[in-house]
């Protein structure tokens, strides 16, 4: 009898075929590669199994009674202890520990051990430690403006005793947008730290600053033996090197910074949309924008509640492909749910996977969850062809070509392909499909049909290329221009597109200019809903609405640390302020608001503030029913109308999408904030933590783990 052993797998001997001396030498190879390839697959199952990798144990609510230092010590040793039953000790290692909002701990772990503790009895939930995305001042004038108050007319203001707790990238703490000049102390509630790191002290925090912590892969692994100290002592910063979290920080609670620009655009005041609030950053996402750590964003909340921050703003989270099997698996849907428990607001980005249905992510019920849109401002570039034709496009960039300077010749990028290259790769600006003698000293056109082939992507290609300019076709995301610098670069749609195509066609020697870009203020219409914004219904709870609502998130101008020289145009310095799109700008947009809210209103609960947010859009008249549920005020009374309204926008018309179509539900949620009509709501519906431990009930979740989860076991 035949056996064979690769490893510890045996191999059945009815797979093999016997091969004898007669038959070709083909056979044998053949036989051979057939064997060294299952061999390869078996090996590396069974090396899986033994890798080590980051998991989360979640075990619910904490339990009660105690604190400080003393309570997390031995919390901690618990956790080990916990570990001890499935880990060897040489191996055993903790990355995280929870013990405020909510109990568990991050420990790098095999697939069996993470199996085996998952059984244990105190355990809900074990899965891999998910790596997050990050969802990359005009426009609170434009909130004002649309709510029909004016700003300076008598709404109440903000107090600085609210605390917003931004989750992202860390903070630049220099930035004007967190000066504390006119602050007074710093509220006696706030337990957080100013944690220490390279280029940032503790002096770095201030009356505006009151806190940064830092988490990840900066911590490394924390040995059984060590202490809390040790941890707080490891490498890291809460420096942000990315932009991310600064940008989202300001808008959410900027101080007011006059004359912020970004070269010149967007010229006015910034600030947050609660200026005189509090900040505290939490860094857990890489400088290097790798991603975010799923565990230490739930470091981040758990400490953050414990901190005695109000609102957290949250603009990560995975994409639309990165399905979650559960809402107990979710790092972001488990952190928002504790922290709702213990009356804090959590606010996350809806994600940038629109506009295709379904798209929406962070959509647990208890989340609110926002979708992003434009504001009366847009970035024109105009193209002017060699026959005096000029065509508006869509930019950012800071071209030195001029209406009266010099033109170059136009070349679409069919025109100039390689002998390999495909028309279509061409036309498309496909890298390595351009001949660059045929491109150099050009201004190059191309289209957008290829969408694996974004925009920056067709910059790229065509600046390599030693283009003069780049002209691109495609009426996707017009709404939300890239920055190009220096580079000269406008974006059109698909019917002017057409006409500089034929003015090439047509023309022996078609030339043309790419003029800088120039902004555009009460652009209209306005608001629409930004094209990238993602789209409900969400596929883990169809049946609740999701987003909730919408927010400015396209050509926001925040502050940034002045050091990316990346978009720096020419001759400049880098900018203290930036302009940025995505969900992730929206996100802190409706954070800001909620601060707003909670200082005039602080028993306000985190389902008041949603409910007044979602209840006060601007509807349409009640004789014109159209498609979606709206609560609202008007004439200074609460009018429920319960058949649907569309919200309207700055030309009075319904709110439409990227498309042109009137925006749904499932595109903006219950419409665009108007936070000052929130003030005076005139109904709101306080949804409890019962009703979502109901919700999970419904779900089909065993009462076992529900107590687990609600604290009730």
């Amino acid at each position: 009898q035949l056996r064979l052993q690769i490893g510890l797998h045996p191999i059945d001997p009815s797979i093999l075929v016997l091969v004898n001396n007669d038959e070709p030498r083909a056979h044998w190879h053949l036989l051979k590669l057939l064997l060294l390839l299952i061999a390869n697959h078996l090996l590396s199952a069974e090396a899986a199994q033994h890798t080590k990798e980051s998991y989360v144990v979640y075990m619910g609510s904490p339990p009660s009674g105690g604190g400080g230092v003393k309570l997390a010590e031995m919390m901690r040793a618990a956790h080990l202890e916990m570990l001890a039953s499935i880990v060897p000790q040489e191996q055993r290692w903790l990355t995280h520990s929870y013990h405020h909002a909510f109990e568990g701990f991050a420990a790098e772990l095999t697939e069996e051990e993470a199996l085996a503790l998952s059984a244990h009895e105190r355990v809900v939930s074990v899965f891999r430690d998910p790596v997050l995305l990050l969802h990359t001042t005009r426009s609170w004038d434009f909130l004002d403006m649309q709510s029909g108050f004016r700003p300076d007319g008598g709404a109440p203001q903000a107090s600085g005793d609210v605390i917003i707790g931004v989750i992202d990238t860390g903070i630049w703490p220099e930035s004007p947008s967190f000066n504390d000049d006119g602050m007074g102390d710093v509220p006696s509630r706030w337990r957080g730290l100013c944690m220490q790191g390279p280029s940032f002290k503790k002096s770095s925090c201030n009356k505006k600053l009151i806190g940064a912590r830092y988490y990840g892969d900066q911590l490394g692994l924390v040995a059984p033996n060590a202490s809390l100290a040790r941890v707080a002592l490891s490498t890291g910063s809460p420096r942000d090197d990315v932009g991310h979290g600064t940008h989202c920080a300001s808008t959410a609670a900027g101080a007011i910074v006059e004359g912020a620009n970004y070269y010149g655009l967007a010229w006015g005041a910034a600030k947050g949309g609660a200026p005189a609030a509090r900040v505290a950053s939490y860094k857990v996402c890489t400088e290097d924008e790798n991603g975010c750590s799923g565990s230490a964003l739930l470091k981040a909340i758990d400490d953050a509640v414990s901190d005695g921050v109000d609102v957290i703003s949250i603009s990560i989270g995975k994409t639309a492909t990165d399905t979650v099997p559960d809402l107990l698996t979710d790092p972001v849907a488990l952190g928002a749910f504790h922290a709702h428990q213990r009356g804090v607001l959590v606010v996350c980005s809806a994600g940038n996977d629109g506009p295709d249905p379904s798209t929406v992510v962070n959509s647990a019920p208890w989340i609110l969850t926002v979708a992003a849109s434009t504001i009366d401002r847009a970035f024109h570039s105009s193209i002017v062809l060699g026959n005096r034709k000029v065509f508006k496009g869509a930019a950012i960039n800071f071209s030195n070509q001029s209406l009266d300077g010099e033109r170059y010749p136009l070349v679409f990028g069919a025109q100039a392909a390689t002998r390999r290259a495909p028309a279509s790769e061409a036309s498309n600006c496909y890298p390595g499909s351009l001949r660059k003698r045929k491109v150099a000293g050009k201004i190059l056109v191309c289209i957008g049909t290829d969408s694996r082939i974004t925009r920056r992507i067709k910059m790229l290609v065509a600046e390599d290329s030693g283009a003069r300019g780049l002209v691109l076709i495609d009426h996707k995301a017009m709404e939300a221009p890239i920055d190009t610098a220096s580079f000269p670069f406008s974006q059109v749609g698909t019917d002017a597109g057409a006409q500089i195509l034929r003015y090439i066609n047509s023309t022996k020697n078609p030339t043309a200019a790419i003029l800088p870009t120039k902004d555009v203020k009460l652009f209209k219409p306005a608001p629409v809903v930004a094209s990238f914004s993602a789209r409900g219904p969400a596929a883990l709870t169809e049946a609740i609405l999701k987003p909730d609502l919408m927010a400015p998130g396209v050509s926001i101008l925040a502050a940034m640390p002045p050091m990316n020289m990346e978009d720096v145009p020419a001759g400049k310095k880098p900018s203290s302020f930036s302009i940025k799109s995505g969900t992730s700008m929206a996100c802190p947009h409706v954070a800001g608001a909620g601060a707003f809210l909670k200082s005039a209103h602080p028993r306000w609960t985190p389902s008041i503030i949603r409910s007044a947010l979602m209840t006060t859009g601007v509807c349409l008249d009640q004789s014109k029913p159209k498609k979606i549920v709206c609560i609202f005020e008007q004439n200074g009374r609460p009018w429920s109308w319960l058949h649907a309204a569309t919200a309207r926008n700055n030309l009075g018309l319904p709110v439409a999408s990227s498309s042109g179509a009137v925006a749904t539900v499932h595109d903006m949620g219950a419409g665009e904030i108007i936070p000052l009509r929130a003030l005076n709501p005139g109904l709101v519906f306080d949804t409890t933590t019962r009703d979502y431990l109901d919700f999970l009930c419904y779900q089909g979740y065993k009462d076992k783990v529900i107590r687990k989860v609600s604290g009730d076991a």
